[in-house]
């Protein structure tokens, strides 16, 4: 075996990753997700992308010892399902892994929630190495989570993933598509920042982000209020999980590592949490390649 092929989908890109067996990326190629594709396009973008890496990278199909997928939404990793996404809601509830099986020889193929891929990237070749239990956040398009606990990925009631995103973090905070006001994801997601940022004349996150560091009021408010929902969030987090790291992964903690940081330590300082060893708070050290990795690991 030469390798395995990693693939993560998220809202608005796909990565794909030549990983070697010890869990270096080879090679890496990205490419747009086309979020309102049916289900059989999605099939084919992504086994287009497969084929398009294995002639990059130079090895057959007969050669990789499989193909792992971490993707947005609950899944059924023993079924290859995924059970609901409302990012791509042309592949909810249809059988994953078998056809993409198909496509390939019959090379096995393994399905994971995008959130739990990332983690397990980190626990495989990241920051979480070496750690019995940890928490990863990943503030992008969404806002995602993903449990650890004794070396293994939590997993819920009907193989269901923790929904971090929807801890309820301001009580007057937005009303989320879930029917909660308030909730993580809909304050402190790249999305959620750019409409409140609308609101005040400003376009996308980014904007918002650097409008609030030149003295910008309403932005100012906008991020004062994805920090307090942070430290709100962390907080639960840290008296549910006891875990020896929390991480921060995905584009808007990476891009803003110091406001998340700030608001994590907050929480973890007023903590009443009954440990000699103080909780590690970490940026996720694999970046982008967390999910890349993590997917390529499900079949290492």
């Amino acid at each position: 075996m030469k390798g395995v092929i990693g693939i993560d989908v998220g809202g608005t890109k796909i990565a794909f990753g030549a990983v070697s067996p010890a869990g270096d990326i080879i090679l890496r190629r990205t490419i747009a997700t086309h979020p309102d594709d049916s289900f059989d396009q999605g099939i084919a973008r992504l086994s287009i992308g497969v084929e398009a890496l294995l002639g990059d990278v130079g090895w057959d199909v007969k050669e990789i010892g499989g193909i792992g997928i971490g993707c947005p939404g609950p899944v059924d990793t023993e079924k290859g399902v995924i059970l609901s996404v409302y990012t791509l809601p042309g592949w909810s509830n249809r059988a994953f892994a078998a056809p993409m099986s198909e496509r390939f020889a019959g090379t096995p193929v393994r399905l994971e929630n995008d959130a739990n891929a990332a983690l397990l990237g980190e626990a495989f070749a990241g920051a979480a190495k070496g750690k019995k239990s940890a928490v990863m956040l990943t503030l992008g398009t969404g806002v995602g989570g993903a449990v650890l606990i004794d070396g293994k990925i939590h997993v819920g009631a009907g193989g269901a993933h923790p929904e971090l995103g929807h801890i309820p973090a301001l009580v007057d905070g937005p009303e989320c598509p879930c029917g909660i006001r308030g909730c993580y994801e809909i304050i402190a997601s790249g999305p959620a920042i750019a409409e409140a940022g609308a609101a005040v004349g400003l376009t996308g996150s980014e904007e918002v982000f650097t409008a609030a560091a030149e003295g910008h009021e309403g932005a100012q408010e906008i991020i004062a209020r994805v920090a307090k929902a942070t430290e709100t969030a962390v907080w639960t987090i840290l008296h549910t999980f006891l875990p020896d790291i929390l991480l921060f992964g995905g584009g808007i903690a990476d891009g803003h590592w110091p406001l998340f940081e700030a608001a994590a330590r907050k929480s973890l300082a007023a903590a009443t949490l009954a440990r000699d060893e103080p909780v590690t708070i970490a940026r996720a050290t694999l970046g982008n390649d967390a999910g890349v990795v993590g997917a390529a690991s499900l079949v290492l």
